[in-house]
């Protein structure tokens, strides 16, 4: 039988996985400047985890997790999200008896039960960031303004920036009673999410992108907050004014996840259909403990790398392709098939990309492959050439040939690059 991916996952091959490289490079580069570790979690973890961590009202704990029993009779779940097991791993390290901000970065895959679409699949990619123990609003700053500089330097354009404050647990639950009142004559109008989430968790009903229409007027949780969730969103926002990060204010705002207080914002970008949201995150003071771990502050985000892509792509960016390589040898008999393999290992530790051909072919559908391969010199090897201890370098672009010693073929590659 031909096996066939599941469905909601995808095979990132050649020529398509150079772009991936591209992004997780500059993740990398511009965590590194902004002194964030990498760690690395399991793609798997106790489901009580992330039952606790995520919340169990969210969309993500009752429909979309990937729950399994292992043979001890354990309940485990794929991640669905990053955080948890960050926070799981900062306490179970003990991470938090470090005296200083411990800053942590991720990349990897993510798994969701959802109705895959454009921009969202079954297993998607999440590049993350965590920064534990600090309550300091400059850290949010911080926060956003790594995500923005990591969007700047892949070449996004027309992204936009939202923040809000959704202030601590007991601002949000005398909210909440509000909210409710609003809403409860608008019941019947609203989706069936919409009224699901009623019951359990009011908030994020302003959240829906299918019944905005019936928002109007809705009560603000920012009128909610008291002095010092006010002033903490201040500083914010003076923060990234400082930093000259351009963002709109958006009340509504809440997040997906039930972690979060204070700082929550998304950023968000056109070209993924009637999704906008290309990541996003915020503080979660109480997630440490949440988890058993000391009462400590956290705060971070997750960017969708599919999302990310989908947009450059839509934008035309100039995104990586395959390697294309220096040189292709191109061997004729069998004394030059034995020279050209010494050459072509060479060359390749001098730090030069080869190829050659493993097929016997005849010169003609060799120079062809090394065509399509974009390569930009054919190395023509015959037993002529070899008893004058030359190699003849053709410029497949312009056609030009030159004869080169071939003790010499790598330094004069390495010239032309």
């Amino acid at each position: 039988m031909a096996f066939q991916k599941p469905k909601g996952t995808q095979d990132l091959l050649p020529g398509t996985v150079e772009r991936w490289q591209f992004l997780e490079s500059k993740a990398r580069e511009v965590c590194r400047r902004f002194m964030y570790g990498e760690i690395r979690t399991p793609i798997f973890e106790a489901t009580e985890l992330f039952q606790r961590g995520v919340g169990e009202t969210t969309d993500i704990v009752e429909k979309e997790m990937y729950t399994f029993e292992d043979k001890g009779g354990r309940s485990m779940t794929l991640r669905p999200e990053g955080t948890a097991g960050v926070v799981r791993a900062y306490v179970e390290n003990k991470l938090y008896g470090d005296p200083d901000i411990t800053k942590l970065y991720y990349i990897g895959p993510m798994f969701r039960y959802e109705q895959p679409q454009a921009g969202r699949y079954r297993q998607f990619h999440q590049f993350g960031i965590e920064a534990f123990g600090s309550s300091d609003p400059g850290l949010d700053a911080e926060v956003i303004a790594l995500g923005h500089q990591f969007y700047k330097e892949i070449g996004l354009q027309g992204f936009t920036l939202e923040i809000n404050s959704v202030g601590t647990p007991a601002i949000r639950a005398a909210f909440r009673e509000e909210l409710l009142a609003f809403l409860a004559p608008k019941k019947d109008l609203l989706c069936k999410d919409c009224r699901s989430r009623m019951e359990r968790n009011p908030l994020r009903v302003l959240d829906c992108k299918v019944d905005q229409e019936h928002f109007a007027g809705a009560p603000s949780l920012l009128d909610h907050l008291d002095a010092e969730c006010a002033d903490h969103f201040d500083k914010v926002q003076s923060y990234l004014k400082e930093m000259n990060i351009p963002y709109d204010i958006n009340p509504k705002l809440v997040r997906g996840l039930d972690y979060y207080t204070h700082t929550a914002f998304e950023f968000k970008a056109a070209g993924i259909g009637s999704i906008d949201t290309i990541g996003g995150g915020g503080r979660y003071n109480g997630l440490v403990s949440d988890v058993g771990g000391p009462e400590q502050t956290g705060v971070g985000f997750g960017l969708g790398l599919e999302r990310v892509l989908l947009v450059l792509e839509n934008q035309g960016a100039e995104l990586p392709a395959a390697t294309k390589p220096e040189v292709y040898f191109v061997a004729l008999g069998e004394a030059a098939e034995r020279r050209a393999v010494s050459l072509l290992n060479a060359v390749r530790e001098k730090g030069i990309a080869a190829e050659k051909d493993y097929g016997g072919r005849k010169m003609k559908a060799q120079l062809k492959s090394a065509d399509r391969l974009a390569a930009k010199y054919a190395a023509i090897l015959g037993d002529d050439e070899l008893l004058r201890g030359e190699i003849v370098l053709k410029n497949l672009a312009t056609g030009e040939q030159e004869a080169v010693a071939l003790d010499k073929l790598a330094d004069r590659l390495l010239e032309g690059q």
